[in-house]
């Protein structure tokens, strides 16, 4: 159902099974799937694609023009994934031409009041952004990991799967992924144990993990002779490998 008094351009395409509320702008070439539900003074604007099941709520800002100055105005996009909240007042920007040309959010992640998502960010399945996350331009985020509120991510940085970053941290360089981050600037603190353990890490992986976590970052080693020993020393488990691909290909440096 679409509210008489909301503002829906033809050129949207908007299934059958979406509501839409009171006052919500819905711009031209924006497409949102089935049983999505957009709440009252909601602006989504052209080039706005949502998946099915999403929650918007009142006064969500998606799809503007990115806050970049290199920025041309050509046709780039905004992409939310299934089942995704979007809450109150939350802003998401478009992609930039020379960013990638998307700004994706994936399935079933929870977007808290007043975060922002800047122009040419990905963030993975079921990730969690607290109040008042803010997202600079070209930021990855991994699977599942989570942002605490009133944290703050500088261009470019990478977040790993699995990885959790407490409250009003500020982020320069990539965390690694199933480990906890913060302090300004942000800090290791350990491996993500709670987390895991919450979403079926065995014993036996943990373990691995932390041995990798302490050769790593806690003895003194530089990264090449960590990563190394971490490959003589450490079971080579899908975790292992997928810390050790992680630190090797970051452009920013590690979060230590």
């Amino acid at each position: 159902m679409i509210h008489p008094t909301a503002l829906v351009d033809s050129g949207a395409e908007i299934d059958s099974n979406v509501n839409i509320g009171p006052y919500s702008i819905i711009g031209n070439k924006v497409i949102i799937g089935a049983g999505t539900v957009v709440g009252s003074h909601v602006v989504i604007e052209s080039y706005t694609h949502i998946g099915p099941d999403c929650k918007i709520f009142q006064y969500a800002a998606i799809g503007a023009a990115p806050q970049a100055l290199k920025f041309e105005g050509g046709e780039t996009y905004v992409k939310i994934g299934a089942k995704t909240i979007v809450r109150e007042f939350v802003t998401i920007h478009r992609g930039t031409e020379h960013g990638g040309g998307i700004t994706e959010v994936g399935e079933e992640n929870l977007v808290m009041a007043y975060t922002h998502v800047a122009h040419d960010c990905i963030t993975g399945r079921s990730v969690v952004m607290s109040n008042n996350t803010t997202l600079g331009g070209h930021i990855v985020i991994g699977n599942y990991a989570t942002i605490g509120g009133l944290v703050a991510i500088h261009q470019f940085v990478r977040i790993g799967d699995y990885a959790f970053v407490g409250g009003k941290s500020a982020v320069v360089k990539d965390i690694p992924p199933y480990f906890i981050a913060s302090g300004d600037r942000a800090k290791l603190h350990g491996l993500n144990a709670v987390g895991l353990k919450r979403h079926g890490f065995t014993q036996e992986t943990l373990s691995q993990l932390k041995k990798a976590y302490r050769i790593i970052f806690r003895i003194g080693l530089t990264l090449n002779e960590a990563i190394e020993r971490v490959r003589a020393e450490v079971e080579q488990i899908p975790e292992v490998v997928n810390l050790l691909d992680f630190i090797q290909s970051s452009q920013r440096g590690i979060t230590r």
